[in-house]
């Protein structure tokens, strides 16, 4: 398995997470709560958790190339929800 994490600085952490989950609810298989959120890609899974300071996220998939992929589709959602604070800096790790 490959993993990517990134710490995402915003104070809106659990309103983008809550967002973007239930965004991707009407396509895939989604759970959340306030603070924490899974997304099931077909072929990855995106955890989301939110803190004060900053939104954790991390990719899981089978191969980097899909993780790789899949940071791209995270990141490109995730600025849509922020707008007023976009771009987001994703420190991928």
């Amino acid at each position: 398995m490959a993993v990517a994490t990134a710490h995402v600085p915003t104070t809106s952490g659990a309103k983008y997470l809550q967002q973007l989950c239930k965004h991707w609810a009407h396509k895939l298989e989604v759970e959340f709560t306030d603070g924490e959120g899974t997304v099931r890609f077909p072929d990855a899974v995106a955890t989301l958790k939110a803190g004060p300071e900053a939104l954790t996220v991390a990719i899981e998939a089978a191969d980097p190339a899909t993780v790789e992929r899949m940071k791209q589709v995270v990141a490109t959602h995730l600025d849509r929800f922020a707008f007023r604070e976009a771009p987001l800096a994703f420190d991928w790790a």
